[in-house]
């Protein structure tokens, strides 16, 4: 009777390494899945290739996911909810709301160089149109309310419509991981300029042509 106890400890702490195992497991495929989803695309990328990069066997991974579907289901969540983890963690200044939308879009470019998960996710995101699962889903209605935010407050020239420069957002951010993708994919190429400087320089350029009246804070 006494042995039951030290019996039920050790099964619950062999239960336990399993599973911190397969939290182990799983993260490595969807890490592996994530370069070769940035690297290939949904349909260039095969699960042999995932798992020789993961070093993990091919029942491992049928066994967590079993279709290439769900690896890409669970590799668009990752790079959702760092891009959503990264935007909250953006200080609430008092900078003009203008200044805000633009400096949202410059961390989603760091995003973007930094995060094979972000860059997949983007990527998936127009090659399974048909998944909820859109990138930009994660802040495009908070780039659009800021931009919102500027024209009543008169940042924007008369004529510039908020929903418009949320549009020019999504296509920066296309650009931007096309960038930042061939830039990962060429280390030292020697380009002067990252990708999140290069879209700095063009949110400049188009600041002179959307901008209010001196005095409006834009």
């Amino acid at each position: 009777m006494t042995a039951l106890p030290i019996t039920n400890e050790r099964n619950a702490e062999t239960c336990m390494v399993r599973q911190e195992r397969a939290v182990r497991t799983r993260q490595a495929l969807v890490a592996a899945a994530a370069s070769e989803f940035d690297r290939s695309g949904y349909d260039g990328t095969s699960l042999n290739r995932v798992c020789r990069a993961a070093g993990i066997t091919m029942g491992a991974l049928t066994f967590h996911f079993a279709a290439k579907d769900e690896l890409a289901d669970a590799v668009q969540s990752q790079g959702q909810q760092i891009t959503r983890q990264a935007l909250d963690g953006l200080p609430d200044n008092e900078a003009p709301a203008l200044h805000r939308a633009v400096d949202l879009t410059l961390e989603l470019a760091r995003l973007l160089e930094a995060e094979p998960a972000v860059r997949s996710a983007a990527r998936l995101s127009r090659e399974r149109p048909d998944r909820d699962l859109e990138w930009s889903a994660t802040w495009l209605g908070t780039v659009q309310g800021l931009f919102e935010q500027a024209y009543g407050e008169g940042q924007l020239h008369s004529a510039v419509r908020p929903a418009s420069l949320a549009e020019l957002s999504l296509y920066l951010m296309i650009g931007t991981e096309c960038r930042a993708r061939a830039d990962h994919e060429s280390a030292g190429s020697g380009r002067e300029l990252s990708a999140v400087e290069q879209l700095r320089q063009i949110w400049d350029i188009v600041q002179y042509g959307i901008g209010g009246p001196p005095g409006t804070g834009a």
